[in-house]
């Protein structure tokens, strides 16, 4: 299988992870619309929501966890949960895939996610550690 996601899973790819479970991996979006920007995929390869699975309720534990993580640790004021289906969609990834962005005062509300701030994507190593470190 060609799947980059499944790659990442099977540690064949870096990537920044900042959460595993049984049920998915978490790590930061190389490409971040925002500071912290977060993909949670299934550990099991699911095209998109749409496929008969349990994927996403198995991950939305998950979900969650990164979710209060970006919270606590980045200081963001809420955060939005995107799930992309299909090409038409904007899907470029064909790995069931939940995008957890955290939000920040300066770009507020649905305009705001989709005006990215260029400089989220320079940061990723120390949002990294940041995000990894013990508590």
């Amino acid at each position: 299988m060609d799947c980059l996601f499944c790659a990442i899973i099977a540690g064949d790819v870096p990537a920044r992870q900042i959460h595993a479970d049984e049920h998915a991996v978490a790590f930061l979006d190389i490409a971040p619309w925002h500071r912290g920007h977060t993909l949670v995929v299934p550990r099991q390869h699911v095209a998109d929501v749409l496929e008969p699975s349990t994927a996403l309720i198995d991950i939305a534990p998950a979900i969650e966890t990164v979710s209060r993580l970006l919270v606590d640790r980045l200081g963001a004021e809420g955060l939005n949960l995107l799930v992309n289906n299909r090409a038409v969609a904007g899907q470029e990834v064909f790995h069931l895939h939940v995008h957890v962005v955290p939000r920040f005062g300066e770009h507020p509300g649905m305009r705001g996610l989709f005006a990215p701030d260029p400089a989220a994507g320079g940061e990723l190593d120390a949002l990294h550690a940041l995000l990894t470190a013990a508590s």
